[in-house]
């Protein structure tokens, strides 16, 4: 049975095509093509046979319309003896399917099962042998920088994923949360749940009390996370969700200057938690994230 972290795992190199090539490039060191533009292809690897081999996902990097690379990822959170002979049909197929070079990528979280991942896979023929590039949590790069989480959004929720149990979780979700807040609705509540459930105590309760007034809206989430409100009370919930956002855009505010070394006084702070309009906070929040001084965010044009 295919579980949420599995599914979670996915959905990032499903958002961000180009995440896979770029992880595959600076994590692991592998060689690419240049590429115009990366696309999500179908899944299914079919050969002229009956038989079905089925990838977690497929990613064809393009050279303007050619196909210059593929890459199958997988999302490996347990061994499975299987794998040892479908990843080389993957990628034996998926070569012949799209007519180019193809990678693989296999993201493991768990120390045991990426050893395991990378042991190498003797094919038979001489010379023939697959060593699976593997993605471990400790090759994901930790991204703090906001700019950097801007760029790239899902890679700024993957390195929560794996860096959060640490003692920068709470500079990664500082980074992360800010950008995420600034995406559509649906992927904003994913992405906002997968932070906070993959930080550990410490980092969960300081950015608990930054993001007080958040409701986490997935089911992921609500099955680890103590909400503490009442889920029958329906009467003013959108006002409140609304009060919430707000309140959650004023903390963004002041957790992106912390983590920007940014020192901001007393009186500076609450100025900026006492704002309710939230295109002032929008606009702040946007400077805050290049800016050199405390001046440059709040001072407005007369």
């Amino acid at each position: 049975m295919v579980s949420m972290r599995h599914e979670s795992l996915v959905d990032l190199f499903k958002n961000r095509p180009s995440l896979a090539a770029e992880l595959l490039a600076e994590a692991l060191g592998v060689a690419l093509p240049v590429y115009s533009e990366a696309r999500v292809a179908s899944v299914a690897l079919n050969q002229t046979q009956p038989a079905e081999y089925r990838a977690d996902l497929v990613i064809v990097l393009h050279a303007g319309e050619a196909p210059a690379r593929v890459i199958v990822v997988e999302a490996q959170l347990r061994r499975d003896d299987d794998k040892r002979f479908t990843w080389p049909a993957y990628l034996a197929v998926a070569r012949d399917q799209h007519r180019c070079p193809a990678h693989l990528l296999v993201v493991a979280p768990d120390p045991a099962v990426a050893a395991w991942c990378a042991e190498p896979i003797e094919l038979g023929v001489p010379g023939f042998v697959l060593r699976p590039p593997v993605l471990r949590s400790e090759d994901v790069p930790v991204v703090t920088d906001v700019a950097e989480a801007a760029r790239r959004p899902e890679l700024a929720v993957l390195s929560a994923m794996a860096h959060g149990a640490t003692a920068r979780g709470a500079a990664i979700a500082g980074a992360a949360l800010p950008v995420i807040h600034g995406l559509d609705d649906e992927r904003a509540r994913f992405y906002y749940d997968l932070v906070v459930i993959s930080l550990n105590e410490a980092a969960r309760r300081e950015l608990e009390a930054m993001m007080k007034g958040y409701e986490y809206q997935s089911d992921f989430a609500r099955k680890y996370i103590a909400l503490g409100r009442d889920e029958g009370r329906d009467e003013g919930r959108d006002e409140g969700r609304d009060e919430g956002r707000v309140e959650a855009t004023a903390r963004s505010v002041l957790t992106v200057l912390r983590v920007r070394g940014i020192d901001v006084p007393d009186a500076a702070r609450e100025r900026v938690l006492a704002q309710k309009d939230p295109e002032v906070l929008e606009r702040w929040l946007e400077r805050a994230a290049a800016a050199a001084s405390l001046a440059e965010v709040l001072d407005e044009p007369s």
